[in-house]
């Protein structure tokens, strides 16, 4: 039975119905993640098997396993001796662990973190998380050697044996032993028994926004792993030069900057970003950006109805040592004539957004218009065509 957890307030989905981010449904190797009608991920239990590829994409770690946990798997690996990670001795599968897990475990390590893809090639789920493995690697290890950390991620082909489990285990059985895994030496029977009634067998498994998730989505929170990417950060020394590489050289964070002749202040930006990266002054005259706290789920682009923020097209390194908060932009408050509230004029304004849909709507009500700075009645176009006539 499936262990996998969803929890909705955690996911980009649900701070913005505008957000496009499917990596989960991406890198799902079964096609049981899919997007339901709700806008948020939905999976068939009976049909995951647990290889947390899923977890290790999701931006902001909505997804988890009930028997791995992605912290608690790096303290531990941490104080352990052994620099091997192999999907048959203590993880699920290697794409479990995101970029950021990847690069902090290699640089607290003294030896060369070593990723074991010797089951690979015969595993029946191995795209596309063989091809993603990959991929987090060589980005692991450009970082890594960009900040010039001397670190490095090796690659090999071991494949290592669970222990005490004969070398000719079922290949083709890969979810019956992941279950085995997930349950080794740390469920107890209570969690084993939970986890069954949990699962549903056949149908597909929807989640809905509830008045605790709402709660929890005004929470601005950093993932666990940014958490231990500062944490191994600060222990590794820093380069002799800050290096600037390409924005799409890094997945998992950016710099921003916003076009002000296009920005409308409409606030949602930092008011939606899951992460606080985004962030405003008490009178939301400023916004401001840090580079460290984005988590690159681009929900704050794909919500922008102006297209005024846009990404950096680079990514400074010296952020990884020394984190800063920029002002990405600043605007002019005056006090609004009708309501006396300050606000934001763009283009000189004198009324606040609000007085002015107000007032619309009363012209509407009352079948008045402006013209040419002069309120009059508004004539309807049979009529005006009418006295045209006459």
């Amino acid at each position: 039975m499936s262990t996998l957890v969803f929890n909705p307030s955690e996911c980009v989905r649900t701070v913005t119905k505008f957000s496009e981010c499917t990596k989960c449904v991406d890198i799902c190797p079964v096609d049981t993640l899919t997007i339901a009608d709700n806008n948020l991920p939905a999976f068939v239990p009976s049909a995951c098997v647990d290889c947390g590829g899923c977890m290790g994409v999701c931006p902001s770690e909505s997804f988890k396993l009930k028997d791995f946990d992605a912290t608690e798997f790096f303290f531990e690996f941490a104080a352990d001796s052994s620099p091997l990670i192999s999907c048959r001795v203590n993880v699920p599968c290697i794409m479990a662990l995101s970029i950021e897990h990847l690069m902090s475990l290699a640089l607290v390590k003294e030896q060369p973190l070593i990723l074991d893809i010797g089951h690979c090639g015969t595993c029946p789920y191995k795209e596309p998380l063989y091809a993603n493995i990959l991929k987090s690697v060589e980005e692991a290890n450009y970082l890594l050697e960009a900040i010039e950390s001397g670190k490095q991620i090796r690659v090999e082909e071991i494949a290592a044996q669970e222990q005490g489990v004969a070398v000719d285990v079922d290949q083709s059985d890969r979810r019956a032993f992941l279950e085995r895994l997930s349950l080794k030496g740390a469920v107890k029977a209570k969690a084993e028994f939970e986890a069954t009634l949990d699962a549903v067998s056949d149908e597909i498994r929807e989640h809905e926004v509830g008045l605790a998730e709402i709660a929890k989505l005004r929470q601005k929170r950093l993932p666990d792993k940014r958490k231990i990417l500062f944490t191994a950060l600060k222990r590794a020394p820093k380069p002799e030069q800050y290096h600037t590489i390409a924005e799409e050289d890094i997945s998992f964070a950016s710099q921003k900057f916003i076009d002000m002749q296009t920005c409308t202040n409409c606030q949602m930006c930092y008011r939606i970003c899951p992460t606080g990266a985004l962030s405003s002054d008490a009178n939301n005259s400023k916004i401001y950006f840090d580079a460290m706290m984005c988590i690159k789920c681009r929900a704050c682009h794909d919500t922008c109805e102006p297209d005024s923020l846009q990404l950096q097209p680079t990514f400074e390194l010296k952020e990884f040592f020394e984190p800063t908060q920029r002002l990405l932009a600043s605007f002019k408050l005056v006090r609004c004539d009708e309501c006396g509230v300050h606000f934001a004029s763009l283009h000189g304004e004198r009324v606040c957004p609000r007085c002015r849909v107000e007032e619309e709507e009363a012209f509407e009500l009352w079948g008045l218009e402006e013209r040419d700075g002069t309120v009059v009645f508004r004539e309807d176009d049979d009529e005006s065509e009418s006295h045209q006539g006459h």
